[in-house]
C-alpha cells in the first residue's frame, strides 16, 4: 500500500530525474548531489546477501540539518522515496536503494558537537564513526560502550537505526540504552526534538526509543544526545575449551546464574575457530569443539576470572587459560572480532543471522544449527554474544552455485524458525530491513503488525521513508 501511494502520485506528476535534481540543487551545493550512474550504483546496497536493491535516481550528501530538511521537503512535494544511509555496514538490506529514490547519505555529517564530563553525555551528528566517538570520550576519562564488530567503520546514525549491539552488551547493554535524545527531520521536512539531556526524564511518550531501531522508516536522525560512562579499567580475559557446544552453553548458564557480571562472554564454535586460524594464523586451539571467551573489567578481574574458570571446569571444560595481561586479553578479543570476516573467506559469501534466544535455551539453538548444517550439507559457523543469548549463525556458501545458494537461504530460514520456537527473536541487533520482513510478521503477529503499520502512517503518511523495509 505504501509503495502504491508513491507510484500513483509520481505517475500523475511525471517526476523526472532532471526535475528532481534541479529541485535538490536549489538547496544543496553541487558537490553534494551525485548523479553519475556509476557512482550512484555504488550506494545501492549494504552488506546483506539475498536482498534486492534498486537504482537510485540521485545520491545526496548533506552537511547540515537545513540541507536534510530541504531534501525531505523536496521529496514530499514530488512524492519521491528517500533511503537514508550511514556507512552501509548493515546486514539486513535496510539501507538498500529502491528504483528512482533519493539516497540520503549522512556520512558527511560527522561532527562531535559536545562532550560533557559533568553531564556524562555526548552530542553528535549521525555520520560520526563509533570508534571516533569512543576515542574522543576516552580523552575525557569516559566511554561509549556499544561496540559493534564494525565499530571502526560504522556510524552512530546507523547504530541508532538498527539498535545495534556488540561484544560488551552482556554488561553494558545495547545502543538503545545510551540514546537520551534525538533531533529528527520528519518526512515533510519539519524538525522534531525528542528526549532529553538530563539523567532523568519521563515527560510524555518515549518517542526517542521509537526511533531507535526504526531503520530510517519514521524520520532522519540528524543529531543525537548519547549517555557516556566512566571509562572502565582494562579488562582481563580467559579462554575455555570444551569438547561440545552443549558443555560451553552449560558454562554460560552457570556463570550467569552465579551472579557474575562479565564485560564480555563470547562463544566460538569449531568451524569459526578454524576459519580464524586459517585466515590469521592466530594459534587458537582447533582441537576444541567450542571456545568460550570471558572477560572482566572489575577492580579485581583475576579473582573474577578464577571463579568463572572454576565454573567452566565444572561444566566440563577441557582447558581454561586466563590471560596474563591486557595485551594478551586483547589478542583473544581480536580473534573474536575477526570471526565474521574469517567465515566469509571460507566460501566467499555468507548469510549472517542474529537470532537471539533466552540464555537458558542457548545450547538448544547451537545444537539445532548443527543439525541444520548437516541436513543442508553446508558449513555454518556459530559465533555468539553468549552472555545475552545473541547468536550469529553464519552460513558459508558459494553464490555461483545455484543449488548451494538455495540451500543457504533455506537453512537461514530454518534457523530463524528455530529461534522463534525457542522463545527468541529473529534479530538481536542487525535489524529487519529486506531480509527478514516475512519473519517480522510471524514474530509480531497480525495485531502487532497492524499497530506497527499504524505508527508508520502517523510519521510517514505518504510512505516515502525507506519504503519496502520492515513490512
Amino acid at each position: 500500500m505504501i509503495m502504491s501511494r508513491i507510484e500513483a502520485r509520481r505517475d500523475e506528476d511525471t517526476v523526472t530525474a532532471g526535475s528532481l535534481v534541479d529541485r535538490l540543487l536549489g538547496g544543496l551545493p553541487a558537490e553534494a548531489v551525485l548523479t553519475d550512474p556509476d557512482v550512484t550504483a555504488s550506494y545501492a546496497n549494504d552488506m546483506a546477501s539475498f536482498c534486492p536493491a534498486g537504482s537510485p535516481a540521485v545520491v545526496v550528501l548533506p552537511r547540515t540539518v537545513e540541507q536534510v530538511q530541504h531534501v525531505m521537503r523536496t521529496a514530499t512535494e514530488l512524492r519521491v522515496p528517500v533511503v537514508p544511509q550511514g556507512a552501509r555496514t548493515g546486514l539486513s538490506g535496510a539501507a538498500n536503494a529502491t528504483d528512482g529514490c533519493v539516497v540520503l547519505s549522512l556520512t558527511r555529517m560527522d561532527r562531535i558537537l559536545e562532550i560533557s564530563p559533568v553531564d556524562r553525555i555526548a552530542v553528535v551528528e549521525p555520520g560520526v564513526l563509533n570508534a571516533a566517538l569512543s576515542r574522543a570520550a576516552g580523552e575525557h576519562g569516559l566511554s561509549y560502550p556499544p561496540d559493534p564488530s564494525s565499530w571502526e567503520t560504522c556510524t552512530i546514525g546507523g547504530n541508532i537505526g538498527t539498535a545495534s549491539g556488540g561484544l560488551c552488551c552482556v554488561k553494558y547493554g545495547v545502543t538503545a540504552e545510551y540514546v537520551l535524545g534525538l533531533d529528527v527531520v520528519l518526512a515533510d521536512g519539519r524538525l522534531m526534538s525528542t528526549g532529553r539531556r538530563t539523567a532523568k526524564g519521563v515527560a510524555g511518550y518515549d518517542l526517542t526509543r521509537l526511533f531507535v531501531g526504526s531503520e530510517g522508516s519514521l524520520g532522519i536522525v540528524v543529531r543525537a544526545v548519547l549517555a557516556l560512562r566512566p571509562e572502565p579499567p582494562g579488562q582481563l580475559a580467559l579462554a575455555a575449551e570444551f569438547a561440545s557446544s552443549a558443555a560451553a552453553c552449560d558454562a554460560v548458564c552457570r556463570i550467569m546464574a552465579g551472579g557474575h557480571v562479565p564485560s564480555l562472554l563470547e562463544l566460538m564454535d569449531r568451524t569459526t575457530v578454524k576459519a580464524v586460524n586459517d585466515m590469521a594464523r592466530m594459534g587458537l586451539p582447533e582441537s576444541t569443539e567450542a571456545l568460550l571467551l570471558a572477560a572482566f573489567d572489575t577492580t579485581d578481574p583475576a579473582a573474577d576470572l578464577a571463579a568463572v574458570g572454576a565454573l567452566c571446569e565444572a561444566a566440563g571444560a577441557t582447558r581454561v587459560v586466563p590471560a596474563e595481561d591486557t595485551a594478551e586479553s586483547e589478542l583473544l578479543l581480536q580473534a573474536r572480532r575477526m570471526s565474521l570476516v574469517a567465515l566469509e573467506a571460507v566460501k566467499g559469501t555468507t548469510m549472517i543471522d542474529d537470532v537471539c534466544v533466552p540464555r537458558s535455551r542457548l545450547g538448544e539453538l547451537v545444537e539445532g544449527v548443527e543439525r541444520i548444517a548437516r541436513k543442508h550439507r553446508l558449513t555454518i559457523g556459530v559465533v555468539a554474544h553468549a552472555g545475552d543469548g545473541n547468536t550469529h549463525p553464519t552460513v558459508c556458501f558459494d553464490a555461483a552455485d545455484p543449488g548451494e545458494a538455495r540451500r543457504a537461504r533455506e537453512s537461514f530460514d530454518e534457523i530463524m524458525a528455530l529461534g522463534l520456537e525457542l522463545g527468541g527473536t529473529i534479530t538481536g541487533e542487525h535489524g529487519v530491513g529486506v531480509l527478514k520482513k516475512e519473519w517480522l510478521a510471524r514474530e509480531l503477529g497480525p495485531v502487532g503488525l497492524e499497530m506497527q503499520r499504524a505508527v508508520k502512517r502517523v510519521f510517514d503518511p505518504l510512505g516515502i521513508l525507506n519504503p519496502g523495509k520492515l513490512f
